[in-house]
């Protein structure tokens, strides 16, 4: 029986569970032996991936405002190729290229979200200047410091607490490589999943045969509540999401909805009813439409996401004051190290980091190099303000540096767009503070912000590549060192790219979406002229993170739920439930066990699929292929086709999950 899970899953039956006492995980490459890993084939592969999928991620990201995640891709590409080269033991070296190659997701993700926002503020700021240079050094030294400031935490966050977050996006690219290693009753049913949810995602993207989402205002009473009551619900019917939820389980579902469900039936329907003949611009001078007249989505926008980052941002002080004793034993190790001395007991191929010695030295130097770039370009010569500035992008990266990896663990989403709004923000206001003003303090928080996302983009990602790593018993080390070259080729090709498509195109002409460089120039511009910012919401947020912590209620799980859009939190719920069913229906719990992982490789499968053909119909997107039967999306029976065809995909899922083979 455990035989047969394991070459099923691919994976030993207690990699997705607490381990019990005594208990060890044991990677599918043994600890004890030596694996092809680092190899002239798998560098050379992950550099191509890291500047195909940079340049790729960058060019759709700003073209049409839709950013991919590129690793699942990239692990999909690595099997194929090792495949075709007929290599044996190729499963250390597809973990290699998988993670040289992810770092193109991060850094663009770290970069597009803030540096075309100094192109569009720059029509309006002619004195500003911009340059590759500073793309350049910020998305790689950002880069840097993201890994070194994730490495002590690698330990808690993959091994220690071990099967208690989900690691969704770890678990489908997992299941992705040990496809290429393992085939057979492995390969076969992520396949056929991956075929079902990516062709159906395609329809959805690519022609619009039904509405990618199901919402309220499908009947006359829905439009009618979201008009006067300012109450809309939405879920997202896609195949990718349902597959993120069953991974997610029904847990950190059920919390991260709770948090989504109190913004949009509690608190978005409430500022509408409190203040609805008002007009709310104290923080967007901009603003000249009262609430009442408002849609919910509006609403949400400008004020309740706010709540959300002040959660989130609470959230993380939290779990730096509960990672003390972890940031304690790194530094005493550090210490301990670079005082000569060496812990006696030896540390098996998996387990083994770059030393802290490497790590604490790698970190200063960053900052140094960091403080530098500042001083001599960002700056201009001016001390005061390059001290505050490095104190504020040091403790920021850090304390957040927590909040990235629990979010990819819990939730598969980092939400580096709300941390680095709140950079932005505070940096704003604490160099406005020191004297710095103007177009120059627009380009200082705006590099500041580059730095930040760009570290907190890269924590979120890398811990990913870290747990597949660990789950497949790759070295750690290795990983760690052969990111650094992925970040630094991924940081030129992004770099480039946002100079190529601003001459190309013009971040002001409206033919670049660039939706967050958008966002965050709009935040920046009024705080650099001295309108205050939301500290009333972002308080309001903290203070409810901190009340939802005292009851023992997961706070960022929660504060996660109010920032990610409604339409993409309600399908967690379900794909969490359907997890809770296929693993509860027999009274053999190895029977369960396998329904459980089985549905683990379903769902895996939706997600490869959907991520490979999303990026397929972003790319005729922008080819300008438009294949969309719009007139039919606008019929309210667009959305009742998307029920019908969710409802057969979720059928799907419950029967092939609960089809064992006949010996189990």
């Amino acid at each position: 029986m455990k035989e047969e899970n394991e070459m099923q899953n691919g994976l030993p039956e207690n990699a997705f569970r607490p381990l019990k006492p005594g208990e060890k995980y044991q990677p599918l490459m043994s600890p004890d032996k030596q694996y092809p890993e680092v190899t002239l084939w798998s560098v050379l592969w992950g550099i191509a991936m890291a500047i195909l999928f940079s340049a790729a991620a960058a060019y759709l990201g700003l073209r049409v405002g839709q950013v991919f995640e590129a690793a699942i891709p990239i692990a999909i590409i690595a099997v194929g190729v090792s495949g075709a080269a007929k290599r044996k033991n190729a499963l250390g070296e597809n973990v290699i290229i998988q993670s040289i190659g992810a770092c193109s997701g991060v850094i663009v993700a770290g970069a597009i979200f803030t540096l075309p926002a100094l192109y569009i503020l720059q029509d309006k700021y002619p004195e500003m200047t911009v340059n590759f240079m500073q793309m350049f050094i910020s998305s790689l030294l950002g880069g840097v410091l993201g890994i070194l400031f994730l490495i002590p935490f690698r330990k808690y966050f993959v091994s220690e607490k071990h099967g208690e977050y989900p690691f969704p996006e770890a678990t489908a690219s997992t299941q992705v490589l040990i496809s290429g290693e393992k085939g057979g009753s492995q390969a076969k049913p992520l396949l056929m999943a991956g075929l079902i949810g990516g062709l159906y995602d395609f329809i959805v993207a690519t022609f619009g045969w039904w509405n990618e989402n199901f919402t309220t205002r499908v009947c006359g009473w829905g439009e009618m509540l979201a008009d006067k009551a300012k109450v809309v619900l939405k879920i997202n019917t896609g195949a990718a999401v349902l597959g993120l939820g069953y991974i997610v389980g029904l847990k950190y579902a059920a919390i991260i909805c709770a948090g989504s469900l109190a913004v949009w039936l509690i608190i978005v329907p409430g500022i509408g009813l409190i203040w609805g003949d008002q007009v709310l611009n104290a923080w967007n001078p901009a603003l000249t439409t009262a609430v009442s007249d408002m849609t919910p989505e509006a609403i949400f926008s400008e004020y309740a996401k706010s709540i959300g980052i002040g959660g989130i941002a609470m959230a993380g002080v939290i779990g730096i004051i509960r990672s003390w004793g972890i940031i304690k034993s790194a530094v005493g190790l550090a210490a301990k190290e670079m005082g000569g001395k060496k812990d006696s007991q030896e540390v098996s191929r998996t387990q083994k980091d770059l030393s802290m010695k490497i790590i604490a030295f790698g970190s200063l130097l960053t900052l140094i190099l960091i403080s530098l770039f500042f001083y001599l370009d960002v700056m201009q010569g001016n001390l005061l303000h390059t001290v505050v500035a490095i104190i504020l992008v040091a403790g920021i990266s850090f304390l957040f540096t927590t909040v990235a990896a629990n979010a990819i663990a819990i939730v598969g989403s980092n939400p580096v767009s709300g941390m680095t709004l709140m950079t932005l923000i505070l940096a704003s206001v604490v160099m406005v503070a020191v004297g710095l003003k103007g177009a120059t303090g627009m380009v200082a928080s705006l590099i500041m912000g580059g730095v930040v996302c760009t570290a907190l983009s890269m924590a979120g990602g890398f811990i990913t590549d870290l747990k597949i790593g660990y789950w497949l018993g790759s070295t750690p080390a290795k990983q760690q060192t052969w990111k650094f070259l992925g970040t630094l080729v991924s940081a030129a090709t992004v770099g480039g790219v946002i100079m190529i498509l601003n001459k190309t195109y013009g971040f002001s002409s409206g033919a670049l979406a660039a939706p967050q460089a958008n966002a965050m120039a709009a935040v920046i511009d009024p705080l650099m002229n001295g309108v205050a910012a939301p500290w009333l919401l972002y308080g309001i947020g903290a203070a409810l993170a901190l009340v939802l912590t005292y009851f023992k209620v997961p706070a960022l799980a929660f504060a996660l739920g109010m920032f990610i859009p409604l339409e993409l939190n309600l399908p967690l719920i379900v794909g969490g439930a359907i997890n809770w069913y296929v693993t509860t229906r027999s009274k053999d719990e190895s029977i369960n066990t396998a329904r459980g992982e089985k549905g683990t490789l379903l769902a895996s499968g939706f997600i490869a699929g959907g991520a490979l053909m999303g990026v397929i119909s972003t790319l005729m997107r922008f080819c300008e292929i438009n294949l969309m039967q719009e007139a039919w999306l606008e019929n309210p029976m667009s959305q009742v086709a998307a029920l019908v065809a969710y409802a057969l995909l979720i059928t799907y899922l419950i029967k092939a999950s609960m089809n064992l083979p006949k010996n189990n």
